[in-house]
């Protein structure tokens, strides 16, 4: 087929502007799936994604749609999430198409992550073909919706299509614009073969399974596969495309979006933004690829049982496959033994790996409080990065610490900037401006601490907003902040998972409020145990589980005082010899104090 009559895109926009509905309408007017097969969200394959309402993996899939010209075109949409932790996702759909889908909710109007995706494909050259979805609604506002989008991305009104997703109106205009604005890729089927590793999936049976986007060249099975990261070589049994699933083909020829089965078991063998070529018509240079995302937030996963540490290794090494942007290192906590070091884009992709990890690899795991990556610069002058609190040096070495900012966009009705500007104050936010976006909504731009926004700030956001504020940020760089080490003791052992770095004029408060909630979490053990916050030598709080008291004076019924005083004292000394030798063992509840205390 001619790449004339090809035209791979995506669809990008804020969460919950109706993204998977509209690519369900693509697909039954396509007739790619059965009206019998068709369910809402048919793309979204994984429970977590149905359960929550949002997207989470992005979904290539092949579309053949005749035209009004009698042709017919082979459309590859690839569907991406919205939220702002997967914009990792995003970037990697987009370096695989040369349009995009911009769509935009009629009732909400343009959102944060609306416009940090219309940048992303600015940036990357791709022909953006506006859409207002939900235009059923009795709440929409189409007319100040198109104007919103205008100011963003300066197209003329006539160029933005009106649809519903739901009801299916409009769809055919959708698929005009898509074959005659979205360019048809280039021919270069001459042209030693590059293609570029968008993503890629494990298969017990048939190993690593890279997705790829040819851009030079034909892949066709029985040529050898080389890869630019590494100098390993694979024969290639199959090439496909997909369709509801995998669908073989002859050959994937330049232009063509599909998968590449050649029994790679080494998952470390894939990498995503990687070039593939072929050694019978090996390419010199490999493809650009896409910038890599670099993680925000930094947790410890340590299995349960500790039998199941190859497990999680194995685990994370086939989800890497799946979600490129988890970086994981080994490490040992003395209160949660063997475990993994994990690096992720934000909270949300936090809890969805987690939650991934316990369902499709049969894993019960212990979390740690999520921490920021700081830089410590030594009174030596080296500098040094951390993303644990257990790995900041002696206070005496350090001359200053550095935490990450990041750049936070916040679009709100008119009503609720006066709360947001507050909250954003208490976060020690730095005000930069306010963009009106029209008459009753705009757009707050403010310098944040990353590690003010972890925990609560985006439900206190949506609190204070009742819903309607919406929240993008990306990092800028790091600044030197009051931050000290707030150290949690548990009968007089510092205790690795839960201790903290957070600046000086929230270390009292927050020692506070850390000893009062892990003495209701703690269990009562045969002896006293103090809870101790401490700032460096200083302890700032403390608390005390109060021991259980064992009745031994139960079996006198009379005679002396001086009897029951003579086993008072006996048991006095075996709590005394107990608390010595004694151990403390912290539940589950205990180690997410830090995320409950935040929350308060």
């Amino acid at each position: 087929m001619s790449t004339a009559h090809i035209r791979n895109f995506c669809i990008i926009a804020h969460i919950d502007h109706g993204k998977s509905t509209l690519a369900d309408r693509l697909l039954e007017e396509t007739g790619t799936i059965s009206t019998k097969a068709m369910k809402n969200q048919v793309l979204d394959d994984m429970d977590l994604e149905r359960e929550r309402g949002i997207t989470i993996k992005s979904h290539p899939i092949q579309m053949l749609y005749t035209h009004s010209d009698q042709q017919t075109y082979t459309l590859n949409l690839i569907d991406t999430p919205g939220h702002v932790d997967f914009t990792y996702e995003v970037s990697r759909s987009l370096a695989a198409c040369e349009g995009a889908l911009l769509l935009v909710d009629a009732s909400q109007g343009v959102e944060a992550q609306t416009v940090s995706n219309t940048y992303l494909a600015i940036e990357n050259d791709l022909v953006i073909v506006p859409i207002i979805n939900k235009t059923d609604l009795p709440s929409a506002r189409i007319e100040e919706v198109r104007k919103q989008i205008t100011d963003l991305i300066g197209c003329d009104a006539g160029e933005i299509l009106s649809v519903s997703a739901k009801t299916g109106v409009g769809i055919a205009e959708v698929f005009d614009a898509i074959i005659d604005r979205i360019p048809a890729p280039d021919n270069r089927s001459d042209q030693p073969t590059r293609a570029l590793i968008f993503d890629s999936m494990y298969d017990n049976y048939r190993g690593a399974i890279p997705y790829v986007r040819v851009f030079d060249g034909v892949i066709r099975p029985g040529t050898t596969a080389r890869f630019f990261t590494h100098h390993q070589q694979y024969e290639i049994t199959e090439v496909g495309h997909f369709v509801m699933k995998h669908v073989p083909a002859r050959e994937l020829s330049s232009g063509d979006v599909g998968y590449v089965i050649a029994n790679i078991r080494d998952v470390e063998h894939i990498q995503a933004g990687d070039t593939l070529t072929i050694k019978q018509n090996q390419a010199a240079e490999s493809l650009p690829g896409y910038k890599k995302m670099k993680p925000m937030v930094f947790s410890g996963l340590y299995p349960a049982d500790s039998d199941d540490y190859e497990q999680l290794r194995q685990a994370l090494d086939k989800l890497r496959l799946n979600d490129a942007s988890i970086l994981y290192e080994p490490e040992t906590s003395e209160a949660l033994g063997f475990g993994f070091r994990c690096g992720f884009l934000g909270l949300l992709h936090m809890e969805i790996i987690q939650e991934r990890l316990e369902r499709e690899f049969d894993l019960t795991l212990v979390t740690t409080s999520p921490n920021v990556r700081y830089q410590v610069k030594l009174k030596d002058q080296s500098l040094i990065e951390i993303d644990t609190p257990a790995k900041l040096p002696p206070p005496g070495d350090i001359e200053e610490i550095r935490e990450p900012f990041v750049s936070a966009e916040i679009i709100t009705p008119t009503d609720y900037i006066g709360g947001i500007m507050t909250l954003c104050q208490k976060k020690r936010g730095i005000y930069m401006n306010t963009h009106y976006l029209s008459t009753d909504k705009a757009q707050l731009n403010y310098q944040l601490p990353l590690a003010e926004i972890l925990f609560d700030f985006f439900d206190k956001l949506k609190s204070i907003s009742r819903g309607y504020a919406s929240l993008d940020y990306h990092f800028t760089d790091y600044r030197v902040g009051n931050l000290k080490k707030l150290e949690i003791l548990i009968h007089g052992e510092p205790v690795d998972a839960l201790s903290s770095i957070c600046h000086s004029e929230d270390a009292y408060h927050r020692g506070v409020a850390m000893c009062s909630k892990l003495k209701q979490l703690i269990p009562r053990q045969m002896f006293d145990v103090a809870i101790q916050a401490s700032l460096g030598t200083k302890i700032i709080s403390r608390s005390t589980v109060k021991a259980l008291k064992k009745n031994v004076t139960a079996k006198c019924y009379g005679g002396d005082i001086s009897r029951k005083r003579k086993l008072w004292e006996k048991q006095k000394e075996g709590k005394k010899r107990m608390k010595m030798i004694g151990k403390v063992e912290i539940p589950q509840e205990a180690l997410l104090a830090v995320l409950q205390v935040e929350n308060n």
